[in-house]
């Protein structure tokens, strides 16, 4: 055997070593040194939390408080952040509001005072949302998860979709989708005069066709199907998050991964066919059309041509599907979510849905609802408003500190996860009075500001450069939606609701909402 083949084998064995050792270090500091490291610092500002367990932290005791919350209803009240985000409350109430818990080895640092609130969704460089795992990417991606330019660049195409010049000509579709429901609502009633139903289904079902005539000029089923997959989708995706993230698991040919790689490829497969056949009208000359896809579609188009056809200027492809699958999923969730808790709401509470209605008839009597009635809806808004303080559809944001941070009297590095719980914020006794859980409209009698200590302390939507583009797209199909079924119905609660509230997706009640509706 000669020298040379020796010394080669040695080389060989001393990379592949060296390579280990390497791959040993930087899985020992993910895993240890750094989550170890990061505790130190949290404490030494004050920060107080469970000691790091090696690669899960809380995950398991998360899985846990979560599956023991749903297991049973609660009794009416609208104190339901025990229930909605468990471990989150139990974490605020053993170690206060500067606690932290473990997302695996990753540090979520809790932050609820509202002018550190207002630094994070100021500072939109420095404190980004997290990167989604790839396994949550398949359900949702889009202008929501971007950073950066690539950020810019889709806020820029896609905000004129959504000024309010666009929405006034969506509001015909927004009637037509709620117009088919209460119709269907008067004839369940026709015979009795009342009729019990869960309209949870029903309105997630409305908001379905409103995403589907607004953002694709299409009805509720045309895209059923994408709807369906989407939350079986949704189901799977929640699964994952209640788990430890691991690199590479996703290439795993377990049953989970391989059905949520065909679903979400089944999705794509069903928007890009309608992207396809507005793209052949756009090229036929046909007029463009005024749901969302064909705006998002036009603004792109002109944003390329702006730089001399520079495709790599606009989206591709690939984007717009991304932002389609995100319309469909956020606008009907957020629509869905905010009617079906106001639907309860109001029945729990007669004297304001008395007092929505006499606003109702007020403003548009028997008629359709318009779009100048709709703006001066001064008491369904401070309803609306009051929901989304107790219900809000996001109940908690997350944010990753990309470099060492100042954020109030604290000083965050680089790694730790923020953690904004919504609906503890909203409901914080020092910001919105001892009467903070209770169902009170008039707080917002003379808006946001007046309501609360601090306007930071109201957030459905978020706050700063990145509040939610689509916030006015689901108002207005919302106060439309909510007029309607006031001008043909008084409602009250059946005896068989339960009051459930549970986070999936956005906060939704567990088992539907059980109402007695009467024909007015």
């Amino acid at each position: 055997m000669s020298m040379s083949y020796v010394g080669a084998t040695i080389s060989i064995w001393i990379i592949i070593v060296v390579l280990l050792l390497l791959l040993g270090w930087k899985l020992m500091d993910w895993i240890w040194l750094r989550p170890k490291k990061l505790e130190k610092v949290l404490i030494r500002q004050g920060f107080a939390g469970n000691s790091y367990r090696i690669l899960y932290g809380d995950l398991k005791d998360r899985a846990a408080m979560r599956e023991k919350a749903i297991s049973k209803p609660m009794n009416f009240s609208n104190h339901i952040a025990p229930r909605v985000i468990p471990s989150v409350h139990h974490t605020i109430q053993n170690y206060g509001k500067n606690s932290f818990m473990w997302l695996g080895p990753i540090p979520r640092v809790h932050i609820m005072d509202p002018e550190e609130l207002k630094t994070v969704f100021s500072l939109i460089n420095d404190i980004q949302k997290p990167t989604l795992s790839p396994l949550v990417r398949l359900l949702v991606d889009g202008l929501a998860f971007h950073e950066g330019p690539k950020w810019v660049k889709h806020r820029k195409i896609i905000n004129p979709a959504f000024h309010l010049e666009k929405l006034k000509d969506m509001e015909p579709a927004f009637y037509h989708s709620c117009n088919d429901m209460v119709s269907k609502w008067e004839n369940m009633v026709y015979v009795e005069g009342s009729c019990e139903l869960d309209v949870m289904p029903f309105l997630q079902n409305m908001a379905a066709d409103v995403i589907s005539r607004t953002s694709f000029g299409s009805n509720y089923e045309k895209g059923e199907k994408i709807f369906k997959l989407q939350t079986e989708l949704a189901n799977l995706v929640l699964q994952s998050t209640l788990r430890i993230y691991i690199p590479g698991w996703r290439f795993l040919p377990i049953k989970s991964n391989n059905k949520m790689k065909e679903i979400s490829k089944e999705i794509t497969t069903l928007v890009l066919g309608t992207i396809n056949e507005r793209e052949k009208s756009m090229k036929a000359g046909e007029a463009i059309q005024t749901d969302l896809l064909s705006l998002l579609m036009e603004f792109n188009l002109n944003e390329i041509k702006q730089h001399g056809n520079n495709k790599d200027i606009g989206m591709s492809i690939e984007d717009v599907i991304a932002e389609c699958k995100l319309f469909y999923i956020a606008g009907q969730e957020n629509i869905a979510t905010l009617l079906v808790w106001t639907m309860v709401l109001l029945s729990s509470y007669s004297e304001w849905q008395e007092h929505a209605r006499a606003e109702v008839f007020e403003i548009f009597g028997t008629k359709k609802p318009d779009h100048d009635g709709l703006s001066r809806l001064k008491v369904i808004t401070m309803i609306l408003n009051e929901v989304l303080r107790l219900y809000p559809p996001t109940n908690m944001l997350d944010r990753l500190v990309k470099k060492e941070t100042r954020i109030g009297k604290f000083t965050l590095p680089a790694g730790v996860m923020l953690g904004l719980p919504i609906i503890l914020i909203q409901r914080d006794p020092k910001l919105w009075g001892e009467d903070a859980d209770e169902f009170k409209p008039e707080r917002f009698s003379e808006g946001v500001s007046k309501a609360t200590k601090n306007p930071m302390a109201f957030v459905p939507f978020g706050w700063g450069p990145r509040i939610c583009i689509g916030q006015n797209f689901a108002m207005v199909a919302v106060k439309l939606a909510l007029s309607m079924i006031l001008q043909r119905f008084s409602f009250e609660l059946s005896s068989s609701y339960t009051h459930a509230p549970t986070a999936f997706i956005t906060t939704k009640p567990q088992h539907g909402a059980h109402i007695i509706l009467r024909k007015l």
